[in-house]
Formats: structure tokens, sequence, C-alpha cells
């Protein structure tokens, strides 16, 4: 579930980190290293305008620690966009613990994790992402404050899964609803490329719907448990980018809308859980526009997530995450038929407003 992957030699040398694409003048980088635990993170902190950096940790054990580095920094980068088209006050960031997580994550390994979060005295706050548990998060909060999506039993939000699941499918309606006609999915054929907690989420809106879902994932125990619970059809074919659906949702790696796979698409809407689809923005967004095939902005539909975790920090409701996640139909409907006047690729109509929130608010901050 790593959201890129880059050879190591295919990275610009000449400058390794400020000369990379997905660097993008994030603020600051942080390496942590404790020898004790065996911890390796880095914490990427892009842009703190609108507010203190949230971004979720995510442990997974990379190739090397280029690809860890280019992960954080699409990540974090992304997580600016995310909070800044939501209408949050908040900045974006994210770190990676390099390590398997079934196998090398300890408590003393979390605590330790926390109390660097803790060292940067709030400019970045973490959560949960792929390879973390809420229980992980409650260990970090024993060493620091600067941490969401708790247990709800010690007064967190909880697992924000199925509320990045459900704005995901908010998301993918008005996909519809602007490509058919109407938001209906029943009898729609989508697959669901990843069944993690939040892709078993979405195949249970799906299936409730009375989509057609066909499921794919790595995991087979995982394929066979969703199957048998929600009657979804597992994946057999050799080639998931060519099948004829009517919706592809990427809900596991990044970067699969890529130079290998763009030209097999024949689904007609893109929208999925998945950070950083587009292997290059600009070139695939391009192309995807040029195929006629709508893409609901990654950064945009898979953000439940923050709003769920967001809730602890202002104190809002059950009832107030969501009206907030429900109200991403609205925004993806909106970015999609700006897209469309501006003759413009859905991604950058949703960069636009994100970053013009962010010139706004720096602005206003320079008086």
């Amino acid at each position: 579930m790593v959201s890129d992957v880059i050879n190591a030699n295919d990275l610009k040398k000449i400058d390794p980190v400020f000369g990379q694409f997905s660097f993008d003048n994030h603020e600051q980088i942080v390496f942590c290293n404790d020898k004790d635990t065996g911890l390796k993170a880095i914490i990427g902190i892009h842009n703190t305008v609108l507010g203190p950096a949230l971004g979720g940790t995510r442990m997974w054990q990379y190739n090397n620690e280029w690809e860890a580095l280019n992960d954080v920094l699409r990540l974090s980068r992304g997580m600016t966009f995310k909070s800044a088209i939501t209408g949050l006050n908040l900045g974006g960031g994210k770190a990676v613990i390099i390590g398997d997580a079934k196998t090398q994550k300890t408590p003393e390994l979390m605590k330790k994790f926390g109390e660097f979060v803790h060292s940067l005295s709030g400019r970045y706050i973490t959560a949960e992402d792929v390879g973390m548990e809420t229980a992980d998060m409650d260990l970090v909060r024993e060493v620091t404050p600067y941490v969401t999506g708790i247990s709800e039993s010690k007064g967190g939000a909880g697992n924000p899964s199925p509320i990045t699941a459900y704005g995901v499918f908010m998301g993918m309606k008005a996909a519809a609803k602007y490509k058919f006609g109407n938001d209906i999915l029943e009898d729609k054929k989508v697959i669901v490329q990843g069944i993690g907690h939040v892709g078993e989420s979405l195949v249970e809106h799906l299936t409730n719907e009375g989509a057609k879902v066909i499921i794919s994932d790595i995991n087979q125990d995982r394929l066979l448990e969703v199957s048998k619970k929600y009657g979804a059809t597992i994946y057999s074919g050799n080639d998931i980018y060519s099948e004829d659906v009517d919706i592809y949702a990427p809900c596991a790696l990044g970067a699969t809308i890529n130079d290998d796979t763009i030209n097999k698409l024949k689904a007609k809407i893109i929208a999925g859980a998945a950070n950083n689809q587009l292997a290059e923005e600009a070139k695939h967004g391009m192309i995807l526009q040029e195929k006629g095939i709508v893409y609901a902005p990654d950064f945009l539909i898979n953000a439940g997530g923050i709003i769920n975790v967001y809730a602890e920090l202002e104190g809002y409701d059950k009832k107030e995450i969501m009206r907030k996640t429900e109200n991403i139909y609205n925004t993806t409907l909106e970015i999609l038929e700006n897209a469309d006047t501006n003759a413009i690729t859905t991604n950058q109509a949703a960069l636009h407003i994100a970053k013009s929130r962010i010139e706004t608010r720096k602005l206003e901050n320079s008086k």
C-alpha cells in the first residue's frame, strides 16, 4: 500500500532531496533513529500556513530508504491539499516508519516514535495510517498530546477508516452523477482494488446500493473473507486495468495510473481511496481527460479520515463529522463541472481551489 514506487536509480542524485518533484517546497523533514527500539522513521511537514501539519503514520517494509523518503514527501504534500480543499484549518504532514508492522512493531517503538513527534512541539500531529491501529495511537498518546485517532473510550474519534470509505462513496456517487446523469450505483460494475479497512467499508456501501462489486487484493485470505461477507466477486483475470467496468476504485497502491496502465483503462470513472493515484499528475490527468475518463481527485474524496480525526481537535460530534463528509459529494460535483467549464483536468481544478485557499491565508497572515 505504498503510495508510489520509484527505483532509487531513477532519482536525481545531483539534488537528492531538494531537487525532487515530490519535495515541492516542504518546510521540514525529520529523520528519526533509535538504536534500542530499532526505530527508523521520517516525518515530512509540507505546509503549515493553514494550521499544524496533520497526517497519519504509515509503517511499511520499503525496498530502500529513497523509496520511504519519496513516499513521505508525496503523502505529506497530498495532506496539505486534502485539508485545504476540505476547508480544515490544518497543514499537511505525514510520517513513515520503515519496517514490517506485523513483526517489528512494538509498544516501545511506538512510544519512542511518539517522543520524536512530541519534540516538534505541535507542528506535526500524527494519526493512524497503513500498518497502524487505533491501539498504536493510544500508545503514542502516552508520551505526547500531538496525536489523533485514539480510542473512543479515551475520548478520541476512533478508527477513521469507515468515514474515509464513506467520503469515497460520496465522491464516487458525485462522479456517477456527472458522468451518467444520476448518482444511482445499482447494477454499476465496480472493481475495488485493495480491501483493507477502507476498501472493505467501501465494498459494504456499494453492496448495500446494489452495485456489482469485484474485489482484488494480494491477500487471498482477505479476498475470501470479504467475498463471503458481502457476496462480492473475486477478480480472477490477468490484467485488472483492462477490465470493462463502470468504475475503477484504487484503494491500495498509489501511482496505479501510470504509463503502463493508462492506455489499458476501460473504466468510465476512477474514484478510490488510495493516495497519489496519478504517477505524474499533469501528464496522466491530461490523458484521462482526453480519454473521457472522469477522475475524482483522490485528495478530495478520501478526506473523510482527516475530517474524522479533526473532530478531536475541534470538539465537534459524529453528526458534524458525517455532515462534513457528505459534503464531499457537493465539492466533487463542483470540481468536475469547474474542470469542464475551464477546459482543465479535474486534478488541476482541485489543486487550484486548494492552493488558492492557502495563498489567501498567506496574504492574510502577512498583513
